[in-house]
This record gives structure tokens, C-alpha cells and sequence, in this order.
């Protein structure tokens, strides 16, 4: 059976949004290389991707793709923001191929038009993948996810303790918990969660903004960066903080006495996008890049070197992601994880960053 990406959203919940001003600085790195002439530009593939792990992407995606197909790879890399800032400026001159972005960066930018509808029929192990992998609210397939849960420590805590939203407004462990700010990955899925427990939905800014307000003095940080979190925990300020599962591989993989889990209700993932831009100079090259990247092979080694939760559920999930989300990364949405809605995020977006700012964390 084939899959088709539906068309995606149009922009009647397109709203004005402000991207990080100025360039990243980006790193570029040629993978493979061929004797003889310089290659044709249709040997040639530009991949705008996240500026971690991008050694191990090399050796999990990038070399063993070049293998396969003898097309070359030039990697950029960046932050979300700023790639996109980037794109929005160049426009059809970007020079990218595939960007490789979280969820609400690549429906931000659908809202201008910056990416081009994946072709289905040129991706043929879109068949393989999940079904959440291809939402019909995005121009292309998710390729990995993210999961919202509990990091702690289980000298402190159970398994079961940890996993209630209560724990946040708990006395008894105030000024010894964290939460991400609404601007990280983490914020957004935290905030639907309480939403969805405490009110009436994902989508219930009110209650989930007056609950966190209400748990905020007994928050020793509101979070920005993953090294915040585990910095925190490993010395003791600390004994839980709500964070995405792949902060607490690290830490599961040391043998110390930290955990993750996923919380009882409210469970929500985040998940990151192969979108290929408007102006992509080479669209056939980029096609090849994303069915490989979703085949089992490289999702498998992905996995294993990246840390990149799998969509394609014929891949191998390693041991050191197993150790942390347990069954959960067989079917997440058997687990009870779901996606957000990016046209309920979008236009929202500005709004609900200034609203925690004043709500929640200003105290």
C-alpha cells in the first residue's frame, strides 16, 4: 500500500511571527568523497539538520547513504530558529536540500510557504513507517520523536510518585523540582499535559497557566537546556524535573540512581521533521535522502549512535533507549502519547510565550 501525504493546512491560522534576528553560525562538513571530477550538482545533496550529535548522524545516516546512493552530503547545521531565519531570508536560493527540524519550526514555516510537499511515490519506505510519522498537518514525515515525562531520582522517589503531575505543587519536595520554560520543546508538551489533567484539553492555556502559577514557588528553576537539567539533579539541587526521555539516557546509561517516566495523564511527544524547502535545487536527491533516512537500516543506526527514537517500527530500539522508555518506543501512541496540533500552536505561539512569562515565571 502506497502512502500519500495529504496536503497540509493552509494558512487561515496564519498569524505574524517574529524569528530570531541574525544567522547562525553553521558548520559545514562534506561527507564521502570520489576520485576524479567535481560532481554533478545531482550527486550533490545539502542537509540542514541540529548542530549535537552530527558526527554520530555521519556515521548512522549520512556515509552508508552516500555508500548506497554516490550522492555526496554537505551537512549545515544550526539551531531551529536560526536555520529557519536563514531560509525565510534566502528563499529560493538557500542551497537546501533537506532540513531536518522539530514539528512546530516546520509548520512555522509552512505558514510561509518555505517547504515543498514530500512526493509519496518517491519515498518508498514511507509504507514502513508509523502512522503518526505522517500527519497530514505537515509537508513531510517525521523521521524521530520526543516524549514528555519525569526525570528523577529514585533515592528520592518512586516510580509511581514521580509520574503524577501533583509532584510539582507537592511541599514536601518544594525548591527541590524543576520545569522547562514554554519555549523549549519540553514547555509546550509540559503545559498540554497539565491542560489535559487539570482542565480541558491540551489546548486550555487558562488552567494549565494557572496551575503552573500556582506550582511556581516551589520551582527551584524553570529550565532552557537539557545540561541545566541534568547539571541540577546530579548535584543534588534537585530530585525530579519534567524533561524530554532523551535527557535521562545518559544519565540511565551511568548506572547512578536516576530515572525517567512517563506521567500518568497528559502524555504528549514532540517530533522532528525531514521538510524539504521551496526552493531545493535538488528535489530527487532529496527524496533519496529521506527514504533512506526512514528505512529500518538507518533508523536502527540512528538509534543506536544518535539516540533518535525510531518511526519506523522495524528498526532495532538499543538497549540504552530501552532502559529508560521501556516498551513505550515499540508504539508511543499505544502508550498513550499523542501529538499537538500545530494550527492550534501557531497562532498561539507569541501569546502563550508572553502569558507564562507573566503568569507563571515572573513570580
Amino acid at each position: 500500500m502506497t502512502h500519500h501525504l495529504p496536503a497540509r493546512r493552509g494558512a487561515a491560522a496564519r498569524r505574524a511571527t517574529t524569528l530570531a534576528s541574525g544567522l547562525a553560525a553553521t558548520a559545514l562538513l562534506v561527507a564521502g568523497c570520489s576520485a576524479g571530477d567535481d560532481a554533478a550538482a545531482e550527486d550533490t545533496i545539502v542537509v540542514s539538520t541540529f548542530p549535537f550529535g552530527v558526527e554520530e548522524f555521519q556515521e548512522a545516516v549520512i556515509d552508508p547513504f552516500t555508500a548506497k546512493t554516490g550522492i555526496k552530503v554537505e551537512v549545515e547545521t544550526g539551531s531551529n530558529a536560526d536555520r529557519l531565519s536563514q531560509l525565510q531570508v534566502a528563499g529560493d536560493d538557500s542551497g537546501i536540500d533537506v532540513m531536518l527540524i522539530s514539528d512546530y519550526y516546520a509548520a512555522l514555516g509552512q505558514e510561509t510557504d518555505l517547504f515543498q510537499e514530500v512526493d509519496a511515490a518517491k519515498v518508498p519506505s514511507l509504507d514502513e513507517v508509523a502512522d503518526f510519522a505522517l500527519e497530514d498537518a505537515y509537508a513531510g514525515p517525521a523521521y524521530s520523536y520526543q516524549l514528555n515525562g519525569t526525570i528523577y531520582s529514585t533515592e528520592a522517589l518512586s516510580a509511581k510518585e514521580a509520574a503524577q503531575w501533583d509532584l510539582y505543587g507537592d511541599d514536601e519536595f518544594a525548591g527541590r523540582l524543576a520545569l522547562p520554560d514554554i519555549s523549549v520543546t519540553a514547555g509546550q508538551l509540559m503545559v498540554s499535559g497539565v491542560g489535559e489533567t487539570y482542565g480541558g484539553g491540551p489546548y486550555d492555556i487558562d488552567t494549565a497557566l494557572e496551575t503552573l502559577g500556582g506550582w511556581a514557588p516551589g520551582i527551584l528553576q524553570f529550565y532552557s537546556s537539557s545540561t541545566e537539567v541534568t547539571n541540577l539533579l546530579t548535584q543534588g539541587e534537585i530530585v525530579a524535573a519534567d524533561s524530554l526521555s532523551g535527557f535521562a539516557t545518559d544519565l540511565v546509561a551511568s548506572g547512578e540512581p536516576y530515572a525517567w517516566t512517563p506521567p500518568a495523564t497528559g502524555r504528549y511527544m514532540a517530533t522532528n521533521r525531514a521538510m524539504i524547502p521551496a526552493g531545493a535545487p535538488n528535489v530527487d536527491g532529496a527524496h533519496q535522502f529521506i527514504d533512506y533516512l526512514l528505512s529500518a537500516e538507518a533508523q536502527t543506526k540512528s538509534a543506536e549512535l544518535v539516540g533518535d527514537l525510531p518511526v519506523n517500527p522495524a528498526a532495532t530500539v538499543p538497549d540504552s533507549i530501552a532502559a529508560v522508555v521501556g516498551d513505550i518506543a515499540a508504539d508511543p501512541v499505544a502508550a498513550g502519547y499523542s501529538t499537538l496540533d500545530p494550527a492550534e500552536l501557531v497562532p498561539t505561539r507569541g501569546e502563550w510565550v508572553d502569558r507564562f512569562a507573566r503568569e507563571v515565571t515572573a513570580g
